[in-house]
């Protein structure tokens, strides 16, 4: 790849979900990954109220831009494509970027709400578009998709918020009926195991629902699976490739929020100790998933290895995962021949080829003369 300039990228971070700190950890792994001699980093936080701030030459830490950064907004503008100052009296000129790197996990960010609008504003970014983005949030919805790409998945039980609080008696006894014990209890649109709960007996559901409810407008119940946690890395666009995979072995009970990014202890196993038959498979699948969502850029594909079984089910797929000091996703690629920086390289050239191919695509007819008065008519 030649590089006549350095690229201004502009990555987006912080947001208004549950998973707004984690945000944080993965962008400063991100900027620092850049390559000064080719990019220049453009930190833009998003505070948990929603107001968008972009840091000057002054402010080096993400959370100081948070707290002390310019406002700006996104106009929906192709036209203009860059970021603007809320502070007309300033002085300084708008804000303008090459690239936009979403690094925003959960809600109005990883679930195509900020995709959409970079869209409108006719910006390249990094990762899945709107749909892929939209579906990857939703477990639910990519889990039905997952099933009729034929992915084998665990079963599992969709509820939607208001049907368990307007009729709790008769939720209770489907998902009574429908699971043995464990199970597990989460939001269907959102991650890092924000708001999930492993529940081991009958009294124990309606606190794990109204948990789950709290984030989320539909909840998963889950079968719970006795097995090996395995993640893949996914890369591309029209060819896609998978990583090496990885197993997580957490030593808590589960691997949660607080296993996830707040304790050490959990063992990464990079690759993770599979026969030559299984890699296949899980890449395979990993493949699939993305294809299967419509997936562009990268994700990252989590699956479980039953013990008891052999059986292989996917859990769920990640598009924006985790990019901090200990996540998987660039792990897995550094153990698959394509280290952090460039892997960062990759993602920003995968940007710039979709956003190519999306200008090659008409979006208006041009009308012949004299043919606008019959429409008007």
């Amino acid at each position: 790849m030649s590089w006549k300039k350095k690229l201004r990228i502009g990555v987006i971070f912080g947001g208004r979900s549950g998973e707004h700190e984690v945000s944080l950890a993965s962008a400063a792994s991100v900027i620092r990954a850049l390559d000064p001699e080719k990019y220049e980093a453009v930190p833009i936080g998003i505070t948990k109220d929603g107001r968008w701030l972009v840091g000057t030459s002054a402010v080096k830490m993400l959370s100081e831009v948070l707290k002390s950064g310019d406002r700006v907004i996104l106009p929906a503008d192709p036209n203009s494509a860059a970021l603007m100052l809320v502070d007309a009296g300033s002085g300084r000129p708008s804000v303008t970027v090459d690239v936009m790197f979403p690094v925003l996990h959960g809600t109005f960010g990883e679930d195509g709400t900020v995709q959409g609008l970079l869209e409108l504003a006719g910006l390249p970014y990094v990762g899945a578009g709107v749909l892929a983005s939209s579906v990857g949030m939703d477990k639910d919805v990519q889990k039905r998709l997952f099933e009729q790409a034929g992915i084998p998945i665990v079963q599992y039980l969709a509820v939607r918020r208001s049907e368990w609080e307007h009729d709790r008696v008769k939720v209770l006894r489907e998902i009574k009926k429908k699971f043995r014990f464990p199970l597990f209890v989460k939001p269907a649109t959102l991650g890092s195991s924000v708001g999930m709960t492993r529940v081991k007996a009958a009294h124990e559901i309606s606190a794990a629902m109204e948990v789950a409810a709290e984030f989320a407008l539909k909840i998963m119940v889950e079968r719970g699976v006795v097995g090996r946690e395995i993640e893949v890395s996914v890369l591309g666009n029209d060819d896609v490739r998978a990583s090496v995979p990885g197993e997580i072995v957490p030593h808590r009970e589960f691997y949660d929020y607080t296993a996830k990014y707040l304790e050490g202890g959990t063992d990464l196993l990079i690759p993770a100790p599979l026969s030559k038959k299984q890699v296949a498979t899980f890449q395979d699948y990993a493949v699939r998933s993305f294809r299967a969502i419509d997936g562009t850029g990268m994700a990252r594909c989590d699956f479980f290895l039953e013990r008891r079984t052999g059986k292989i089910f996917i859990n769920e797929l990640n598009t924006i995962p985790g990019f901090t000091s200990i996540s998987m996703y660039p792990k897995m690629w550094e153990a698959s021949g394509l280290p952090y920086p460039q892997l960062i390289d990759r993602l920003i050239e995968l940007a710039l080829q979709l956003h190519r191919e999306k200008a090659r695509t008409k979006y208006s007819i041009e009308l012949p003369a004299g043919a606008g008065g019959a429409l008007e008519a």
